[in-house]
This record gives C-alpha cells, sequence and structure tokens, in this order.
C-alpha cells in the first residue's frame, strides 16, 4: 500500500523561470541588508519610475541626502516578500507595495521611519 509510503521530497518552484538557486537566493538575503537604505523594486515599468521620482523629491524636501537604489532583479524582490510592485523599501523594510506613492506620502513614510 502507498498511502503510508514516503513522501515525496518537494523541489522549491521558482518564481521566475527557474534561476532561483543557493547562490542567488543568498545573494538576495545580503542585499537586504547592505547597500542603499531606500530601494524601489520593480522591473523598471512607468509606475516604477514614477514612484522612484517621487522618492527622489520627496528626499530632496526633507534634505536628505540619501542614494535609491532601484532593484530590478526579481529574486531580490521575492527576497522582500513582495509580489506586486512597485514597491518602497526604507532601511531594509517594505513600507508600501503595488501603488505609486506621491511626493507627500513618500515624506509623510520618510519623517515617520527617520
Amino acid at each position: 500500500m502507498s498511502l503510508f509510503g514516503k513522501k515525496k521530497e518537494k523541489t522549491p518552484s521558482c518564481c521566475h523561470g527557474g534561476n532561483c538557486d543557493a547562490e542567488s537566493m543568498e545573494k538576495a538575503e545580503n542585499a537586504k541588508t547592505e547597500g542603499a537604505s531606500v530601494k524601489v523594486l520593480g522591473s523598471g515599468c512607468a509606475k516604477c519610475n514614477q514612484l522612484e521620482a517621487a522618492t527622489k523629491e520627496a528626499l530632496q524636501q526633507l534634505g536628505m541626502d540619501t542614494t535609491i537604489d532601484h532593484v530590478t532583479d526579481f529574486s531580490q524582490i521575492a527576497a522582500y516578500g513582495v509580489m506586486s510592485t512597485p514597491a518602497l523599501v526604507i532601511d531594509g523594510k517594505v513600507v508600501s507595495y503595488g501603488k505609486v506613492l506621491k511626493t507627500e506620502e513618500v515624506v509623510k513614510i520618510l519623517q515617520k521611519v527617520r
């Protein structure tokens, strides 16, 4: 009877075509904790670029000299647990995803987080 036999080992499925090996996932995890403290996650579409522009404007209004890292690698985006882009990450924490924030909204978030 095979009902109580050995369980088959599940292989991890990949979010973007099979490039999720241990090395690429480790790089994605490391990228979360190092580098720029403000990141825009997205494929580079128009909405992602709008969020990046709004974030740049908000940083200028607040007088913050912080670089913005635009992450387009899907394994790095998945490492943050983000399933809908664009997303905004500040100091390693996802503060917004799935929508384009206005400059005023980004200013409020930055003031609250920092």
